[in-house]
C-alpha cells in the first residue's frame, strides 16, 4: 500500500519566519540541487541570499509558507503578480506535495488579482516540475553569483 501524502497547511509569511526560511533555503539548495549544479555553484547560490536579504525580499512580495504538522516545510513568493520569485522545499519534504500546494495557491492568487500569465526563472532542478505544471520554456539564462555562472530557464504559463 502507498504512503499517504502529509496534510499541508499554507499561511502568509511572517517576519519571524526569516531564520527558519533561511535555513530551509540553504538546505534545499545544498541537497536538492546537488545533481544539477557543482559544489562551487551551490556555495555561490547559498551565499547570495542571507537572512536579512531574504527577509527584505519576502516582505515586499506575496509570500506563503507551507507547514506540515506545524513545522515549516517550504515557501514560495509571488513578485508583482507576474512572476514566481522563489520556491523552496525542505529536502525531507521533497516530492510530498509541498511545492504543488504552494504553486497552486500562488497561481490562484495571481489569477484572482487579474494576472493572465505567470513567469518563473526555474533552476535546472525545478524546470521539470514547472514543465509538468504547464509552464513552457521561453529562454535559457545565465546568472552570475559571486564568481560562478548558474543556468536557469525562463518559463511562462497562461492562467
Amino acid at each position: 500500500m502507498g504512503q499517504s501524502k502529509p496534510t499541508i497547511a499554507l499561511r502568509p509569511y511572517l517576519p519571524a519566519d526569516a531564520p527558519a526560511l533561511t535555513a530551509l533555503f540553504e538546505a534545499s539548495v545544498a541537497e536538492l540541487a546537488a545533481e544539477d549544479y557543482s559544489d562551487a555553484q551551490l556555495a555561490a547560490w547559498i551565499a547570495a541570499l542571507d537572512e536579512a536579504d531574504l527577509a527584505a525580499r519576502l516582505a515586499d512580495q506575496l509570500a506563503l509558507v507551507a507547514t506540515v504538522g506545524g513545522e515549516i516545510a517550504g515557501f514560495a513568493a509571488l513578485e508583482g503578480n507576474r512572476a514566481i520569485d522563489m520556491l523552496y522545499v525542505h529536502p525531507e519534504m521533497a516530492r510530498q506535495g509541498v511545492a504543488t500546494a504552494l504553486i497552486d495557491a500562488l497561481e490562484k492568487l495571481a489569477a484572482a488579482r487579474g494576472a493572465k500569465a505567470l513567469e518563473v526563472e526555474a533552476s535546472d532542478t525545478a524546470e521539470p516540475f514547472f514543465r509538468y505544471r504547464g509552464y513552457s520554456p521561453e529562454r535559457r539564462n545565465t546568472k552570475v553569483l559571486g564568481d560562478e555562472w548558474l543556468g536557469n530557464t525562463t518559463m511562462k504559463k497562461t492562467l
